[in-house]
């Protein structure tokens, strides 16, 4: 059902995806200075489920019906883009996305679902999936839809891992930013203008025909 050769072809193709700047593994490094390991190592956690919730999606058509019905896919492209809008908004505002104040730092399940929210809410990884796991699918190796699931499932896991290794990374650096804030007030102003970035693309993105 999955040839070595299309299998390490997905594999290669889906780390560069991930590895390229998104507001997911720029949350992701952003709890790692500001929180840990842990944190980043949760909102990383948060990511990878996004990225499956996206590919069950998929998997069960329900990206494809979004994609074709111009108020579905209008609604899910307004929740989505206001959500990371509204995540720069308050980056830039309150400029502690990245804080080392204990009492600016969030709780774990809100490091989660933060994590979680801001990828399932955007539908640019939904569109993306829908797009990119059919190029290695073939109904001639099975189950269309399992085979959708077990892609997905790489993909998730690929993400939640490298988002972590990311974020853990970026917490070896917590003592250096304490004794420089503003390289931390400028890290919150990155992170705040690519969440804004971000959210305008999608509000930007025009249902494909």
């Amino acid at each position: 059902m999955f040839p070595l050769d299309l299998l390490l072809t997905y594999v290669a193709a889906c780390l560069i995806v991930v590895i390229a700047p998104g507001p997911d593994n720029i949350l992701a490094i952003s709890r790692g200075l500001s929180q840990g390991r842990t944190a980043a190592c949760l909102s990383a956690t948060g990511a990878g489920l996004g990225i499956m919730v996206h590919a069950l999606a998929a998997a069960l058509g329900l990206s494809l019906l979004i994609q074709a019905s111009p108020v579905a896919f209008w609604v899910v492209k307004a929740v989505g883009g206001v959500y990371l809008l509204w995540l720069g908004w308050k980056a830039l505002a309150s400029r502690n996305l990245i804080s080392f104040e204990p009492s600016a730092h969030q709780s774990l399940r809100k490091v989660f679902f933060t994590g979680l929210l801001s990828n399932v809410l955007n539908p640019k990884p939904g569109l993306f999936v829908l797009a990119f796991l059919p190029q290695f699918v073939s109904a001639s190796r099975g189950p269309v839809a399992v085979q959708m699931l077990v892609y997905g499932a790489i993909f998730a896991l690929l993400t939640a891992v490298i988002f972590s290794v990311l974020g853990s990374c970026a917490s070896t650096l917590s003592a250096w930013l304490r004794r420089h804030p503003r390289f931390g007030i400028g890290l919150n102003v990155g992170a705040g203008l690519t969440f804004i970035a971000s959210g305008l693309s999608v509000l930007a993105l025009k249902q494909r025909a």
